[in-house]
């Protein structure tokens, strides 16, 4: 009796969750600039679930990868800052202008990325963003940019902890992706 009532309820839930679920994810490439003026290049890999509440509501979350050159803002790296990092970002997405073909909406959440041997990213904000409707089932989104706080806390000693409060609006923050939606 306890399987039937599970499988019922699986098979419900499964039913719920029509055209509601998207899965996705973007991927990104930036050129950064290192205290000595020597540019070198970040790969990131960001696959993403999210849940449609309703026409204008969702809530979702990013697990990320990032692997190159990282510019944290107070100078402390020299000519090698490759590093690895680890992130996740919930996040709830009100989209405000909906149309067939063009959705813009705005995510707002948290995150946290622990970058190997140096320390961990915490951010609280906003991201903008744009969705072309391919068909139904499938979006091109892009996300442009970042409006909220970012702080830094370091594993190594002597170097202080450094928080940003602000828009940034460069290419570090430019990601496109494609989500199907169920």
């Amino acid at each position: 009796m306890k399987k039937f009532l599970m499988t019922i309820a699986a098979v419900f839930v499964a039913m719920n969750m029509s055209a509601q679920v998207y899965v996705g994810g973007s991927v990104g490439v930036a050129s950064v600039t290192d205290n000595l003026n020597e540019s070198q290049t970040v790969y990131k890999f960001v696959p993403e679930i999210g849940y449609n509440l309703n026409d204008d509501w969702a809530v979702g979350v990013e697990l990320g990868y990032q692997k190159g050159a990282c510019n944290l803002g107070n100078g402390a790296f020299g000519q090698d800052t490759d590093t690895e990092v680890f992130s996740i970002a919930p996040y709830a997405r009100y989209t405000f202008v909906k149309s067939k073909l063009i959705n813009l909406f705005v995510d707002g959440g948290v995150g946290i990325g622990s970058y190997k041997d140096l320390g961990t990213q915490f951010l609280l904000g906003f991201k903008p963003g744009v969705a072309v409707n391919l068909s139904e089932s499938l979006s091109f989104v892009a996300h442009v940019g970042f409006v909220g706080m970012e702080s830094f806390n370091w594993k190594q000693d002597g170097i202080d902890n450094s928080t940003n409060v602000g828009v940034s609006l460069d290419n570090n923050n430019l990601t496109f992706g494609l989500y199907y939606n169920f």
